[in-house]
C-alpha cells in the first residue's frame, strides 16, 4: 500500500517529531471512523463528510490526509517502517528471508500496541478491494509507490540499482504475491495467521515453484 504522505525531513531511523506524531494519530483517528462506518453501513453509503463526523475533524481535514475516499483505505504508515526493517536484518539474509522477518517484526510490534487490530483491519481492508471495484482498480496505482520503497531498500541490501530490470521484476513478484496471498486469506475466511499465508506466499516466489497440497484448489500453495 501506499505511504502517509509525511513533511518530517529526519533520517529514517530518527523518532518521529511532536507534529508528526499528532499526524500520524489523526490520520489513525480518520481510517479508524472510516472502517467502522463502512462495517456499518457499506463502502459506497458512506460519504466523506459521515467518516469526518465520526473522527471529529473537518470533511476539509479529510481531504487533507486522504485527497479521495479510496486513499483512506490504500495509505497507511507501513512502507517506510517496512523499508527501515529491512534494512536493519542480516546482511547475509536473503532478500525473501529478509522480507519475511520485517514484515513478522513490523505486525508483532504493531499487534503489542493494539492486541487483534491489525489482522482485523488487514481483513477489512482486503475485503474492501475484493468487493470494491473502485478501490480494486487504485490498489495497482498505490502498489507501484510500494514497491518503489521496497525497491530501494532491497537496491541498497543487495547491489543492484532500484531500476534495474532485475529487480523491479523481483520487487513486482513479490507485491503480486503478498497481494494475491491476502486475497486467498479474505476469500479463505481468514482462517490461517495472516503472516503465515504472507509466508508461503514469499517462499513461493523463493522456490520458483508451487508445491501442490491436497485437492486442486483447496489451499494456499506452501
Amino acid at each position: 500500500m501506499a505511504p502517509a504522505r509525511t513533511e518530517s525531513s529526519a533520517a529514517p531511523e530518527s523518532r518521529p517529531g511532536l507534529r508528526e506524531r499528532k499526524k500520524t494519530k489523526t490520520r489513525q483517528a480518520i481510517r479508524k471512523a472510516a472502517y467502522r462506518l463502512f462495517e456499518e453501513q457499506g463502502y459506497a453509503a458512506t460519504s466523506v463528510e459521515r467518516i469526518a463526523d465520526e473522527a471529529e475533524v473537518s470533511p476539509s481535514t479529510v481531504f487533507r490526509y486522504f485527497p479521495t475516499k479510496e486513499d483512506i483505505v490504500l495509505t497507511d504508515e507501513y512502507d517506510p517502517l517496512l523499508r527501515e526493517a529491512l534494512l536493519a536484518r542480516p546482511a547475509e539474509e536473503p532478500p525473501g528471508t529478509a522480507l519475511r522477518n520485517a514484515m513478522r517484526g513490523i505486525f508483532a510490534q504493531t499487534m503489542s500496541a493494539e492486541p487483534g487490530r491489525e489482522p482485523a483491519e488487514a481483513h477489512q481492508r482486503m475485503q474492501l478491494v475484493h468487493e470494491v471495484p473502485a478501490l480494486r482498480a487504485r490498489m495497482a496505482e498505490h502498489m507501484s509507490v510500494t514497491g518503489r520503497f521496497l525497491a530501494g531498500a532491497l537496491a541498497e541490501r543487495t547491489g543492484p540499482a532500484e531500476d534495474s530490470f532485475e529487480l523491479r521484476v523481483y520487487t513486482a513478484a513479490l507485491l503480486g504475491a503478498l497481494a494475491e496471498a491476502l486475497f486467498c486469506w479474505v476469500e479463505g475466511g481468514r482462517h490461517e495467521d495472516v503472516l503465515d499465508v504472507l509466508d508461503r506466499a514469499l517462499k513461493v516466489v523463493a522456490s520458483g515453484s508451487p508445491t501442490p497440497q491436497g485437492p486442486r484448489g483447496s489451499s494456499v500453495p506452501q
